[in-house]
């Protein structure tokens, strides 16, 4: 077997990277461990919480002992599937912040400004604003991924906005357009009633042509000769097979295994190499380091009115809701219930948003336990830009082993004053007349956690990923040591070879990832093809004027 280009992992870089080259008529391989996405769990935007927990679906990995967390190991759901962890995720849309972008520039990715990126986005997208206002201006047209908007029925929903506001906080109509900051509307990537996963926007229309092909296989590692990556070598039915690149091979198999799959193939750092018998091709010592994530809680309030989701939470009720949406993709189901957003600044001297909050009208987590209280709502939340980092390393030279990883989440003083301020900031919006109709009492942390330990102590037991891993393949300067790859996707040291993911950012983005990883797959394969950029843009985005001296 062998392709043009072979891209290894379809998930939502590489199904995007697949298309395009398709579309320039390439030919392309596309190399995916996992099975099929069909099925209701996974199409069904409000099941979200069940492929997430399949381990049909999900790689099944798990953090290291966490030392500032109690050391709880935490679950690192990364998804094992067609359209990769777009097909088990959450749907949330976020593009990330302008200052994101300009940050990665200025930290040696040339190119990757915002007005480098905001032309992606926009090719990216369809947009659908659903009768709710927002800033056509900035958004997309006619791109594969479909962007749509809840309905935003629920009372809460409303409350939650007219809380913010009351607060002192800005509103936003489209954080996705010229200002995130505020409290608004939160966008799924959601279509015609169904999760539209990079699977349904991209691998399935790439997959029509006749020069894309896709073949299920694990990837061991990435053969290399004379300093370039000639083939991948891959495992399927419990045989070793070689599937050959007469171009390139590009790595788009996620911040966990996308730096394994470097290290496994002799790419990485020199002594971590050696002590697992690996030949060090190139000693690259960023690799799997500069790893970083989201962490949340989820502040839940026992309502005083029965008008949350909880009425739902009964074996009777999501059969009807699983009927209505299997018969006619509308209803209850197909929305994955996160309508109301608010990205907010922690304090002042901050220029942009460092907080984000998903509104949701039930007590539940991600596993899908309800609240012991019944009927209740939470906004999750947490810190968008910790300065702690961790690393992802090889458990042993054998691809079958899961890596090491570990966040070393909390590591640094300024994350604990943080979150003191994160809990403190959304009990003051829970605390706004809008919510006065609605609250019974805070379930959770509970109004005995106060003090700084408190609050400290809530968080080292309660904190969770947010699912967002980033930055083990960091781009940068040829002459910056911890970069991995530079601007564009090459990986520095040989040649051939491209890592296309969210392994590459230089730092995360604010909020959920899906979004700036299907567009890094969409600006790579501009880079692979050799064609211009897309032209920069010259629109300016909304900073707070006065974010100097206010918070607010």
């Amino acid at each position: 077997m062998e392709a043009d280009y072979v891209i290894i992992g379809a998930g939502s870089a590489g199904c995007a990277m697949a298309y395009r080259l398709g579309e320039a008529g390439k030919n392309v391989l596309v190399i995916e461990h996992g099975g099929t996405d069909a099925g209701p769990f996974i199409q069904m935007p409000a099941a979200l919480s069940y492929p997430m927990n399949m381990a049909r679906y999900d790689w099944g990995l798990m953090s290291e002992p966490e030392p500032h967390l109690n050391n709880r190991s935490l679950v690192v759901p990364r998804g094992k599937v067609i359209g990769g962890s777009s097909s088990i995720n959450g749907m949330v849309y976020v593009r990330g912040h302008a200052m994101d972008y300009d940050h990665w520039r200025d930290s040696g990715a040339d190119g990757w400004s915002y007005a480098d990126v905001l032309p992606y986005f926009r090719r990216m997208e369809t947009w659908h604003d659903g009768g709710h206002g927002g800033d056509n201006y900035w958004r997309g047209k006619d791109g594969p991924l479909h962007v749509s908007r809840g309905p935003r029925k629920n009372p809460l929903f409303q409350a939650f906005v007219d809380a913010g506001k009351q607060a002192g906080y800005e509103a936003t109509d489209d954080y996705n357009g010229e200002k995130q900051e505020g409290f608004g509307p939160m966008e799924q990537t959601v279509h015609d009633g169904r999760r539209w996963s990079a699977a349904n926007a991209y691998l399935r229309p790439a997959l029509k042509r006749d020069n894309v092909t896709l073949t299920r296989a694990l990837a061991q590692r990435v053969v290399m000769e004379d300093g370039r990556a000639v083939s991948v070598e891959v495992l399927r039915g419990g045989q070793t097979e070689i599937i050959r690149a007469r171009r390139e091979v590009i790595l788009a198999a996620s911040s966990i295994n996308s730096p394994k799959l470097l290290m496994l193939s002799g790419i990485g750092p020199a002594a971590h190499l050696a002590e697992h018998g690996i030949d060090v091709v190139a000693d690259r010592p960023g690799v799997g380091g500069n790893l970083q994530d989201h962490l949340e809680v989820y502040m839940q309030m026992a309502a005083s009115q029965p008008i949350t989701l909880y009425k739902h939470w009964n074996i009777f009720s999501k059969a009807i809701i699983g009927a209505q949406w299997l018969l006619t993709k509308k209803g209850m189901g197909a929305s994955n219930q996160f309508e109301s957003a608010a990205f907010i600044r922690s304090r002042a001297g901050i220029p942009y948003p460092d907080i984000q909050y998903h509104f949701l009208p039930i007590a539940v987590r991600y596993d899908g336990q309800a609240a012991a209280e019944g009927h209740g709502f939470q906004a999750h939340v947490g810190p968008m830009r910790s300065v702690s980092r961790g690393r992802v390393s090889l458990r042993s030279g054998n691809p079958a082993d899961n890596p090491k990883i570990l966040f070393n989440y909390m590591s640094q003083e300024q994350d604990w004053e943080e979150w003191r301020r994160c809990i403190r900031l959304t009990r003051e919006i829970f605390a706004q007349d809008a919510f006065k109709p609605f609250v019974k009492n805070e379930i959770q942390p509970g109004a005995d956690v106060q003090s700084d330990a408190e609050i400290d102590a809530f968080v080292r037991e309660h904190a969770e990923s947010a699912y967002h891993p980033c930055g083990t393949c960091k781009m940068g300067s040829k002459d910056d040591p911890d970069a991995v790859v530079d601007s564009q996707g090459r990986v520095i040291g040989v040649e051939g070879l491209r890592v296309v993911d969210s392994s590459i950012f230089p730092r995360i983005t604010n909020g959920n990832l899906n979004g700036p990883s299907i567009m890094v797959g969409e600006k790579m394969a501009d880079h692979v093809l050799g064609k211009d950029p897309l032209a920069a843009s010259n629109d300016a985005p909304w900073i707070h004027p006065d974010w100097e001296t206010k918070q607010r």
